[in-house]
């Protein structure tokens, strides 16, 4: 039995598993899940996926917050005539089975009509009658079967926000007008004298004019209204060009047909647009179920406890907290304000805001920070400051936060765009002058051409198929940018610095050594058996390591918050905490967490928490300073400083004890001189993450919690985070061979239009032609460095 593993979730059942219609069961909650499953003809969600059930979380009170119709009316989307839709985040969401799972919520319960998944976004859309069920059911529903919602400020915050959809109209406006217009210029282009059509090929031309009005006018306004602010701003941006390159074509067009000189080059015009908003929608794509702008808000809750004068508890909006309010802070939750301990003994967990991985203990009269999780036991406070005046918000006050990186970056584009434009009005300048001297007639036919012919559709479409396909590729590879002017200015980064704990450290698989006098079988039992009753953090993480499977009935078990635990059985006892605790009086003054042990009131020995640093560290910094000057800026103690001097190259720059606001004036100095990466993971960290020129946040799961950053890598992939800045870099290169072959289009189009030669058919045929081998070319150029990096992870 104790070799058994969960018919519903996969995990080992040990001595406490439940057995129920021949299966096993871990605990009673994957029963109940798999009976909700079986009652409602859902038994084939195993056959779909076997083991695929996720165990479900503790959210007893958790939720009460969604009694207060305020906070739902702010949460639904819609609210009328008993019913109500919402949209809920779910980070659990990973396969089809959660799909089929969730799509089928309304056998679970009458009351739901109708639940959507998108899984791109990781979210569910629920219809529901409130007659007899709320939100809130909804959600301890869902949190029944595993799926628990991820309600935060940021979600509350984010309703009612409108999706900006019109880039799709406009390429979509433009492409329906590039096919129409290319299909009554055929008879054009081959000269086909046949009645009808020389008939009306007037007819023909006027509609294609019809076709490129809103081509002209709504669909390329972008690149109108970008060119009038760069040259307001004496500014001479790739879109100048561009604007001026479509303006001529349009005119020149314009004035073609009206006096019967030919077809214009419609065909030409909205083709041009429609590759360059095709280029700009490849560019915009990105990861729209991650955020990259998360703060304080991402993780505090939407509502407290507050009490009330007679003693009665009521939910209220974190925002309605007011200085003097008596708040409870429950197990596992966040503190939202600076506060004063009043009643409980906080044990309180500040990595988040400090980066300091040791939990701090506070008793009554002491001050607690916001952003702080108390890890045991109920607390009562009072409240010192709202929450916009809290130490920890009061960090997103800092203007780094309200910079905007990629305006303040030059892309290569851009740099480019100030002499392609000085360079094309000079030949079209020269040109005209040439002709006005040698044949007048010719002249402005030679001008527009020289501006139709240049205009540099294909340099614009260079860096966003190239940028926007790495992009693509390294998501593949779970490393994802905000967009792709992150990529360009990866590649210009001189320096590269990390922070410790959380970043270069994992939490998932702590090193722990016990150093003592062996415990006996009867004592590892007896110890596994009251550690089994502990919610605490470092229990639970004592608790897997040890080996022993004979779990017994304790016949007490106490818990001290901030000092242990005690178990007893069959008249013997074991004690599990601090040196002070269990009766240790000399107790070494160790960096790392230590946890004591005595049994039957004699001190056995104890167990040594060590950082377990993530695998392959010292070669990701042994590749990257070969390029980059590194270094390591922690708010943790340096009492690993020794052992990560032996791990690291010897030039590796280590600050320690840094606080947030130290770690950002750091960076800013840096880049005095440099271009700096900052990678980190927690709020401590995001000052630093905002102020460096790329800022990556690392994290265990993408989905649930990382700071504001430019990008979010996973934590499994941080060993090819070498690989990644060096792909950013050869992907420039692309774009610069791109913008070659490009100018090689662009000289043999200038001799036609300076020789005054440019016929609408040498038009239609190199400006589609020199936009299409330029998409071809960097697709195949990207592909072909993506397989580097499927070398490397195999």
């Amino acid at each position: 039995m104790a070799d058994s593993t969960c018919y519903h979730c996969g995990d080992e059942c040990g001595r406490g598993s439940v057995r129920f219609d021949d299966e096993d069961f871990c605990c009673n909650g994957c029963k109940t899940v798999y009976e909700i499953f079986t009652s409602n003809g859902l038994s084939t969600f195993y056959e779909i996926e076997g083991k695929a059930g996720t165990t479900p979380n503790e959210i007893r009170q958790k939720y009460d917050f969604l009694d207060n119709q305020e906070i739902v009316q702010q949460l639904v989307e819609f609210n009328e005539e008993g019913v109500q839709v919402v949209s809920l985040s779910i980070p659990t969401i990973h396969c089809s089975s959660c799909i089929w799972v969730l799509e089928n919520l309304n056998k679970l319960h009458s009351a739901i009509t109708f639940s959507q998944v998108d899984f791109p976004k990781k979210t569910i859309r629920v219809t529901y009658k409130t007659e007899d069920f709320s939100l809130k059911a909804l959600v301890l529903l869902l949190g029944s079967i595993g799926y628990e919602p991820y309600i935060s400020l940021e979600e509350y915050n984010k309703k009612g926000k409108k999706v900006d959809r019109s880039l799709i109209y406009k390429l979509g406006f433009a492409g329906f007008a590039f096919g129409n217009v290319m299909l009554f210029s055929f008879p054009e282009y081959f000269e086909v004298e046949e009645f009808w059509l020389d008939q009306y090929k007037h007819v023909f031309r006027w509609l294609m004019f019809a076709f490129s009005l809103p081509v002209v006018f709504y669909a390329a306004q972008d690149y109108f209204i970008s060119a009038y602010k760069g040259i307001r701003s004496k500014l001479l941006n790739i879109d100048v060009p561009i604007a001026l390159g479509i303006l001529t074509l349009f005119i020149r067009s314009t004035v073609d047909i009206v006096f019967d000189l030919g077809s214009g080059f419609f065909d030409s015009l909205t083709g041009l647009v429609f590759f360059l908003l095709l280029g700009k929608f490849f560019q915009q794509k990105t990861y729209a179920y991650l955020s990259f702008e998360r703060d304080y808000k991402s993780y505090f809750p939407i509502a407290v406890t507050r009490l009330k004068k007679n003693g009665e508890e009521e939910n209220i909006q974190i925002y309605n907290i007011e200085v003097g309010d008596r708040v409870l802070i429950r197990s596992h939750e966040i503190i939202p304000v600076d506060c004063i301990l009043i009643k409980g003994t906080a044990e309180i967990d500040y990595s988040f805001v400090t980066g300091e991985s040791e939990p701090v203990f506070k008793e009554s009269g002491e001050k607690l920070f916001a952003g702080g999780k108390q890890l045991s036991g109920v607390l009562e406070v009072e409240v010192l400051k709202s929450v916009s005046q809290s130490y920890l918000t009061q960090l997103w006050g800092n203007s780094v936060f309200s910079k905007d990186k990629a305006s303040q970056f030059q892309t290569l584009t851009d740099s480019i765009g100030k002499r392609f434009t000085i360079a094309v009005l000079s030949i079209a300048t020269l040109a005209t002058l040439f002709w006005l001297i040698l044949d007048p007639s010719l002249a402005l036919n030679v001008f527009t051409s020289v501006l139709i012919i240049a205009c540099p559709c294909a340099i614009a479409l260079a860096a966003p198929f190239t940028l926007g396909n790495m992009l693509r590729i390294f998501g593949k590879h779970k490393f994802y940018l905000k967009n792709t002017n992150v990529i360009e200015r990866l590649s210009k980064i001189d320096t590269a610095i990390f922070d410790k704990t959380g970043t270069l450290t994992t939490n998932i698989k702590d090193t722990i050594h016990y150093e003592g006098m062996e415990l006996t079988e009867e004592e590892t039992a007896l110890l596994k058996t009251t550690l089994r009753a502990s919610n605490h953090p470092l229990s639970r993480s004592l608790y897997n390591i040890l080996k022993s499977n004979a779990i017994m009935t304790l016949e007490e078990f106490q818990e001290h918050t901030g000092k242990g635990i005690e178990g007893k059985y069959n008249e013997h006892s074991i004690k599990v905490g601090s040196a002070s605790y269990v009766g240790e009086n000399k107790a070494n003054s160790l960096t790392n967490t230590t946890v004591y042990v005595s049994a039957d009131e004699d001190v056995k020995g104890r167990f040594v928490f060590k950082n377990t640093y993530r695998d392959g560290m010292s070669q990701i910094f042994e590749e990257l300073g070969t390029d980059l000057e590194l270094g390591i800026l922690s708010g943790d103690n340096d009492g690993e400083k020794e052992q990560l001097q032996k791990a690291l190259p010897v030039k590796t720059k280590m600050m320690f004890d840094q606080k947030p606001k130290n770690k950002l004036e750091y960076i800013k100095s840096l880049q005095e001189s440099h271009k700096v990466l900052m990678v980190g993971d927690g709020l401590n960290d995001a000052g630093a993450l905002a102020q460096s020129d790329v800022g990556l946040a690392v994290s265990e799961n993408i989905n649930v919690f990382s700071p504001a950053c430019d990008g979010i890598l996973d934590a499994s992939k941080l060993r090819m985070l070498p690989k990644f800045i060096k792909l950013s870099k050869k992907s420039i290169r692309i774009i610069k061979m791109s913008f070659l072959l490009s100018l090689c289009y662009n000289i043999v189009g200038l001799y036609f239009a300076v020789t005054g030669q440019l016929q609408p058919v040498i038009a239609a045929i190199l400006m589609p032609l020199s936009s299409i081998s330029i998409v071809v070319f960097t697709t195949l150029a990207t592909n072909y460095l993506g397989k580097e990096l499927k070398i490397l992870e195999s």
